[in-house]
């Protein structure tokens, strides 16, 4: 099996004829029709089905399209990083960053350091969430992000980076939240309204999770996933919100905040780093996945030095 064939097969699964193929192919329609019956002779199963209709693939020819579709595709990677070989890595490259988390404070660092050692690469950075980012992952609209971990997701690898207790940041000025241990308890948090990301969100899941467990209801002061937004919000003292304390000391550094650890039970999260799980990265991204790492060990080396 050669990949000649295979981009003629997928190109007749596209086109629904062997004629037109043959015509987007400029190959004579035997010739093409000879190739299909090597490949079905090959494989030992039938791949199209013909009528006056033109073709459509049987099951063992959509399995074998899929998969032509991205061998297709290492192969004209692997063209275009052995023409790029030898010298800086190039292009753009598309990152994730979950807000709410830590990971958005790095986005400068990222993009300055990105700058730096790779000049001619340019960093797509974006915030999304779990409930789209397994199919922006696979479908190569993402290459890479740093997420709170939604648990194993078909077609995507997450690789744990950070595991954090979740704290409580509200308005420095609410009275009764005063705690000088610089603890709350899930109870007290659960009769303050909040804002949170939408459902999806696998922080808004976490909280959920955490009151549902003690019986107690969530008071959700609205769904918010803007940063700034939020952070007017808790200035104006119209709600509170739930983060790790390394987004908390980033986003809310200021006196105006008080930022207290949920205790009984106390809360955890993961950040993840989420790279897909079939196709290699291309240079430039294995370029920037590699600063990543550098920069979030980093934060573990500076976080376990304190």
């Amino acid at each position: 099996m050669d990949t000649r064939k295979l981009a003629y097969f997928v190109q007749i699964v596209d086109s629904g004829s062997i004629t037109k193929a043959a015509a987007a192919l400029h190959v004579a329609q035997p010739a093409l029709s000879q190739q299909v019956s090597a490949l079905e002779t090959d494989l030992k199963q039938r791949l199209l089905i013909r009528s006056k209709q033109g073709v459509v693939p049987t099951a063992a020819g959509h399995t074998l399209y899929r998969h032509a579709q991205s061998i297709l595709r290492l192969v004209d990677q692997a063209r275009q990083d052995v023409a790029k070989s030898g010298a800086a890595p190039s292009g753009r490259v598309s990152i994730a960053i979950a807000p709410y988390s830590m990971a958005s404070s790095l986005t400068p660092r990222i993009i300055s350091e990105v700058a730096r050692r790779y000049p001619d690469i340019v960093l797509h950075v974006t915030e999304i969430y779990g409930g789209v980012l397994s199919e922006a992952i696979k479908n190569g609209r993402l290459d890479m992000a740093l997420i709170y971990e939604p648990g194993p997701i078909r077609g995507v690898l997450f690789t744990t980076m950070i595991v954090e207790d979740l704290h409580f940041v509200v308005n420095a000025n609410r009275e009764g939240v005063q705690h000088a241990d610089g603890e709350i308890s899930l109870e007290e948090v659960a009769r303050h309204g909040l804002f949170l990301p939408e459902q999806i969100h696998t922080l808004r899941q976490a909280v959920q999770a955490g009151l549902t467990s003690k019986g107690l209801e969530l008071r959700l002061a609205g769904e918010v996933e803007s940063v700034p937004s939020l952070a007017r919000l808790l200035r104006a003292d119209l709600g509170a919100t739930i983060m790790p304390k390394s987004a908390a000391d980033a986003l809310f550094h200021e006196e105006d905040f008080n930022v207290l650890r949920i205790v009984d039970p106390a809360l955890q999260c993961k950040i993840a780093l989420c790279t897909p799980d079939h196709d290699p990265l291309s240079e430039a991204a294995s370029a920037v996945l590699l600063v990543l790492k550098e920069m979030l060990q980093e934060m573990l080396n500076n976080k376990y030095a304190r």
